[in-house]
């Protein structure tokens, strides 16, 4: 079949056509980034052929050197970037460039603020790298082989940004990509050779490989200072200074180059919050260069997502999203791993095994909390602009790494009842220092919203003796408590699961007057419990109870009803715990209970109670028309 007939035309998705709108809207303040994303691109393609090769050195095909080339065409108004990396097969092609963030894209949609500096944000966190050649360019040609491939498996793409593109396939004897940008007529400024040097210097210098543009031949002048007519020819040099930035001392290198390596190893289009570069001696040699960054990504939450840092064996890149390296709750961190002693064969399995693999994580996870120890105590508000962003996977830590759970235990933030902000941002630290004289527990509760917790019955008692309780409102709460039970000797206690017990704080006279009170209505709680059945495992006094007439609780090693509830919505079949209802006896309505000759009349109250604790709680009523009736009944009966 001739390369011809193999043409063709395609489509953008609906989505992909709307993206590639904003990415040129939204970017064109920032558009020189157009030539580190292609740039970085090309990178990323180098170093995957130097993996590639290490089990195939047939790969290079004869060209080992990798570069990248850079040239313009002021007339034709072209800009090129072109590389002998490894390069896409016709499939890769169409999975790769045809779809923007496949995975995500509908949600990218669906965050779109019609801001133009968050939308602009938010393009960074997709990604879409190679589409921002659409900010300067009308048209873009990317020609294409994939290294190891017949010279007559060449594919050819263009579009002009629209709605379509077409694919075909060509003669393309060397392997790599070379994308030629078609400028627009207001953009033609980027056709200047010293204008791209500037950008590559400023935004590609620590590539760690050639990137190279014509240079013009040195003129030579005769005794009368003009200048000799010349034959010599332009010729490829080098413009950015090829030098791994990790391996450089840190004292060399400033903070402006570390936020441009940032971007160029996340594509991410913000600065990085923090970052920490270290060089480690002894019996495992090895270079970290790890950034925490300012946003979180789309993809944080996303399971089948793949996260890490890239890992480097003596400057030879080896794999990228080295997961082994970095813990699943750090997920977050960006940066590079660069081992000495690495064996260059490594491959995933190896990873998995290598003693030395478990000491680079280890070493990396110090590091990483160390950094965000320092964060929190010389910065606080860039500590809680951190929190907000990534606080729901750190709190995944205790579970996955039990050896550094205090440490994590101290980087973590809460909402609390002595807080009037929204913002979790009470440590468990700042808990402690205020705890009262005998308090010997670190007293919380978990909520599916924060004014359902701040408001529950449950804090009645809490609220009364001045008690500070911690609102624990995510998701990840339920599973964090069952994994954090204790933190600098204080054991963490639910203000809903179990009898009350306030230790020393319990005053004896509200203990006593508590117990005379379940031997005198002995009867009333009986009733309660025959009235609602095997909704409750039991009824008692509560001791917790100021305003309200009930509330309901679990025993301490019991499902909450809250984690119930979450794994219900998650699609899991969790049985709903059985509860015991606590009744305030000081209440009227449990004194006009007790008063009720009428049994009928007596059980509606006591499912009106129950119902009313389950939705003060968050809960939801498995019969709300019925609860709806009965209530209407009863306030009918007032009249």
């Amino acid at each position: 079949m001739s390369a011809t007939a193999q043409k063709e035309t395609l489509d953008f998705q609906a989505e992909v056509s709307q993206v590639l709108n904003l990415v040129i809207r939204s970017l064109y303040s920032n558009k020189e980034i157009f030539l580190r994303e292609l740039v970085s691109n090309a990178s990323d393609a180098a170093e995957k052929l130097r993996f590639e090769a290490l089990s195939n050195d047939a790969l290079y095909e004869e060209d080992p050197n990798l570069k990248i080339r850079i040239s313009v065409d002021a007339e034709a108004k072209t800009v090129t970037i072109e590389d002998n990396g490894i390069g896409m097969s016709r499939t890769e092609v169409g999975e790769t460039i045809g779809t923007i963030a496949s995975s995500g894209t509908k949600k990218f949609l669906q965050n779109l603020s019609g801001d133009q500096a968050k939308d602009s944000a938010l393009i960074g966190q997709f990604g879409v790298g190679f589409y921002s050649a659409f900010i300067v360019a009308d048209r873009v040609v990317l020609e294409t082989r994939r290294a190891g491939m017949n010279a007559d498996e060449g594919v050819r793409w263009e579009s002009a940004g629209e709605g379509s593109y077409t694919i075909e396939n060509i003669d393309k004897p060397s392997r790599g990509t070379k994308i030629t940008l078609h400028l627009r007529e207001d953009e033609v400024e980027f056709a200047d050779k010293w204008r791209l040097r500037n950008i590559i210097n400023k935004f590609s210098d620590h590539i760690a490989m050639s990137v190279e543009m014509l240079s013009d031949p040195t003129p030579e002048f005769d005794e009368d200072g003009k200048e000799k007519p010349s034959d010599k020819k332009p010729e490829w040099e080098q413009v950015n200074t090829g030098t791994a930035l990790w391996m450089r001392n840190k004292s060399d290198v400033s903070d402006e180059e570390y936020q441009e390596f940032y971007k160029h190893i996340s594509h991410d289009f913000e600065d990085a919050m923090t970052w920490a570069h270290n060089r480690v001696e002894g019996s495992h040699e090895y270079t970290t260069l790890l950034y925490v960054p300012s946003k979180a990504p789309f993809d944080l939450w996303d399971r089948e997502q793949r996260h890490g840092v890239k890992l480097y064996v003596r400057r030879v890149f080896i794999m990228d999203e080295a997961e082994k390296l970095m813990p699943h709750y750090l997920r977050f961190v960006k940066g590079v791993v660069d081992s000495d002693d690495l064996p260059l064969n490594v491959s995933r399995e190896i990873l998995q095994a290598d003693k030395k693999i478990d000491s680079i994580r280890s070493g990396n996870v110090k590091r990483v909390l160390g950094m965000l120890e320092k964060l929190a105590k010389d910065d606080a508000e860039k500590y809680q602009s951190f929190w907000n962003q990534f606080g729901n996977v750190l709190k995944e830590g205790p579970g996955e790494d039990f050896a550094n759970k205090e440490k994590i235990g101290g980087l973590l933030r809460f909402a609390s009842t002595k807080s009037d902000s929204k913002d979790q941002d009470v440590s468990f630290d700042a808990y402690i220092e205020r705890m009262a004289e005998k308090q010997d527990k670190i007293y919380y509760i978990t909520a599916d919203t924060l004014s359902a917790a701040k408001n529950s019955p449950h804090l009645e008692v809490f609220k009364k003796k001045d008690i500070e309780v911690l609102l624990l409102t995510d998701r990840v709460d339920e599973w964090f408590v069952s994994h954090f039970t204790e933190y600098k000797g204080k054991k963490l206690q639910s203000v809903a699961k179990g009898a009350l017990d306030l230790g020393e704080l319990e005053d004896k006279a509200d203990k006593e007057k508590a117990e005379k009170a379940a031997k005198d209505n002995k009867g009333l709680l009986e009733r309660v419990k025959n009235a609602l059945g095997e909704q409750v495992k039991e009824s008692r006094v509560s001791t917790r109870l100021t305003d309200s007439p009930a509330c309901l609780v679990v025993d301490d090693y019991e499902m909450s009803q809250n984690l119930a509830r979450v794994l219900k919505q998650m699609g899991q079949d969790a049985p709903m715990p059985v509860p015991v209802i606590e009744l305030n006896l000081e209440h009227p309505l449990l004194k006009r209970m007790d008063a009720e000759a009428d049994e009928d009349k007596f059980n509606d109250l006591a499912q009106v109670i129950f119902d009313q604790a389950l939705l003060a709680e968050g809960g939801q009523l498995e019969d709300p028309a019925s609860f709806v009736h009965r209530l209407n009944r009863l306030l009918l009966e007032l009249q």
